[in-house]
């Protein structure tokens, strides 16, 4: 089993929901990462998105879009993100790891290289999943065998906006997670809207079966435990990069841990107790191979 199967599952058995906190790798340091990363996982994160830095990221709005910058100006690329994601493993075989990025920097990695280097290297180092923003279903089968092949998920995203062929598309081909965009538009300069978000769920869960995520929006520890109510997971993106902006690594690394903590105490307010190992880490069904991990 994944390891993002296997956190999903743990997660439904003790009645909680996943947060998935989303960093840019590089940022605010070009080498914080994997300790962020850890810190992350310390104060309750269950999947840690990381975000591959590119010079065009559409989706994002002003916040993302300037961590992204700043990681470049460092010489932050694809393979150093790889290289963060492997040092990461280096003391957490369980965590899982989504790389969330665009097309350009995966189809420029194997240019360099070979057809499919990026996902043997992705599953070399470690990773869990791929979300590529601007790869929808019907551009994505090439990418999608290749991590196949090496176990990884390819996640989709779904919006409000979201067509009901739209969304039969991705329930035909995605894995890991769906991750829904809660507004119309790009993230962090909306606030999202319950109402909507529940619709949007309902119309995706008809035809959707893995878990679903939320994210786009979610700016406050009380919205994110709201949105929690109806999904199987929060995704906190720019709220959390904006904690970290201008800090030296210390001081954003304990800004990281505030916030994530705040938002799993809230989270976990709806959960039922079930005892001392209520809030116990998905632990290994059997031991990691070290060549996967």
């Amino acid at each position: 089993m994944s390891r993002l199967a296997m956190t999903f599952r743990q997660l439904r058995q003790q009645g909680r929901k996943a947060l998935i906190p989303y960093v840019t790798a590089g940022y605010p340091g070009v080498d914080i990462t994997p300790a962020l990363m850890h810190v992350l996982v310390e104060a309750g994160a269950d999947v840690i998105e990381l975000g591959v830095p590119f010079s065009d990221p559409s989706a994002d709005g002003p916040t993302i879009q300037a961590a992204s910058e700043y990681a470049l100006r460092q010489g932050i690329g694809l393979p150093q993100v790889l290289d963060q994601v492997q040092r990461f493993r280096e003391s957490d075989t369980t965590t899982p790891v989504v790389l969330m990025g665009y097309a350009n920097p995966i189809e420029r990695y194997d240019m360099l290289r070979q057809p499919g280097a990026f996902a043997a290297d992705a599953a070399a180092a470690g990773v869990d999943g791929v979300l590529v923003v601007d790869y929808p279903p019907e551009v994505s089968g090439r990418l999608g065998a290749q991590l196949r092949r090496h176990d990884i998920e390819l996640i989709f995203l779904l919006a409000p906006t979201s067509t009901e062929r739209r969304i039969r598309q991705v329930a035909e081909c995605a894995g890991g997670y769906v991750y829904c965009v809660a507004v119309n538009g790009i993230t962090g300069t909306q606030a999202l809207d319950l109402v909507q978000v529940r619709d949007t769920l309902a119309r995706i869960r008809r035809h959707v079966h893995t878990p679903v995520g939320v994210g786009f929006g979610v700016r406050d520890a009380s919205t994110a435990r709201a949105v929690a109510k109806v999904a199987d997971a929060v995704v906190i993106g720019s709220w959390l990069i904006e904690r970290l902006a201008e800090k030296p690594a210390a001081e954003a690394l304990a800004a990281a841990s505030n916030l994530i903590r705040e938002v799993r105490h809230q989270l976990d307010l709806d959960a039922p107790e079930s005892g001392p190992d209520h809030l116990s880490k998905p632990e290994p069904s059997e031991p990691q191979d070290p060549s996967h991990v």
